[in-house]
């Protein structure tokens, strides 16, 4: 094991400490598992303290140049991963994505800093790339309103799905989120979901409120549910236990092949970010239903509306006819 390798460790040991999720820590321990690869293969670097800005624009030049899966943290993980079988294996890596590595490693340079490691931080002068970003995919009322129809509620898992994808849209919530609600976080008379800190990407916990709508639907799901089901979970499987994203991700691609459309959970939780401001909603509370640690994540993501939507939003907050309504 070479001395980076042991100043990654003492780093997750501390992100662990500090109650981080579970996402945040794979997403930290891969990118610094490749960066270290990286370091070991072309430059020779075994200490992370020895790391330069040079050093590390010319890593970033060569994520743009490799492509994806190209490299790996460790020869043996190809046998269980299998990156030869991917679709966009070679292709090239998003700015998105780059820009994402580059925030995790600076996250590791903060730490050695402030742990006395380095006195100074190689990466102060390293920005995020500028990246055009596409606007989210948007589904029409039309297009939920077929997709539900679709589905087969006289099946358990349909079912279940069907107030999975009312629930995300309704709520906001991430899918990870979703599938981890017990039955005792659901508040039915006050329409409201607990959501529980070691669930949420923030590691906090947090509340979300439903409508009416959802909330007879929901009533009527904890019934059916109990008929057939002994489970803590809200949503479970079949088999009684906590539903896994990966099971719901595939039923969802299937209902939307069913009906003409891709569709993926995140796209409900952008609908949902899209309908909340369309409707008048301020981006304070959007970003603290959204559970983001700043609003400039909320700002970014979620302001992509078009010529079209403001158009519509207009209508409804025009101050002369909201005048001339008062008047009257």
């Amino acid at each position: 094991m070479e001395k980076i390798d042991m100043q990654i460790d003492e780093f997750m040991n501390y992100c662990q400490s500090k109650n981080l999720s579970r996402k945040t820590l794979m997403s930290y321990e891969q990118t610094l598992r490749l960066f270290a690869r990286y370091l070991l293969d072309t430059v020779k670097v075994i200490d992370a303290t020895k790391l330069t800005e040079k050093m590390f624009r010319e890593y970033i030049v060569s994520l743009k140049e490799r492509g994806k899966y190209s490299v790996v943290a460790e020869e043996k993980s190809k046998k269980t991963n299998n990156p030869q079988n991917r679709k966009d294996l070679g292709k090239k890596i998003s700015v998105s994505t780059i820009n994402n590595y580059t925030r995790n490693i600076k996250v590791f340079y903060a730490f050695l800093l402030e742990q006395s490691f380095i006195k100074k931080n190689p990466l102060t002068n390293i920005k995020s790339i500028k990246c055009d970003r596409k606007p989210k995919e948007f589904i029409e009322d039309m297009e939920i309103i077929k997709l539900l129809k679709s589905m087969d509620n006289s099946k358990f898992h349909e079912y279940r799905d069907s107030i999975i994808i009312q629930t995300l849209l309704d709520t906001g919530t991430r899918i990870s989120e979703t599938l981890s609600i017990l039955v005792q976080d659901l508040d039915l008379a006050n329409r409201s979901i607990l959501l529980q800190a070691e669930n949420t990407k923030g590691s906090k916990h947090r509340y979300v409120y439903f409508s009416q709508e959802l909330q007879k639907e929901l009533r009527r799901w904890l019934q059916y549910k109990d008929r057939y089901v002994e489970s803590n979970y809200l949503f479970p499987s079949v088999k009684c236990n906590k539903l896994q994203i990966g099971s719901f991700e595939t039923n969802l691609r299937q209902y939307g092949q069913r009906i003409g459309i891709n569709i993926h959970p995140h796209q409900l939780r952008n609908n949902f970010a899209k309908r909340f401001l369309m409707a008048g909603g301020n981006l304070f509370t959007l970003s603290k239903i959204l559970g983001h640690s700043d609003i400039s994540i909320t700002t970014n993501s979620y302001l992509d509306l078009s010529d079209d939507d403001i158009r519509k939003s207009y209508q409804a907050f025009s101050p002369l006819a909201n005048m001339r309504k008062a008047g009257k």
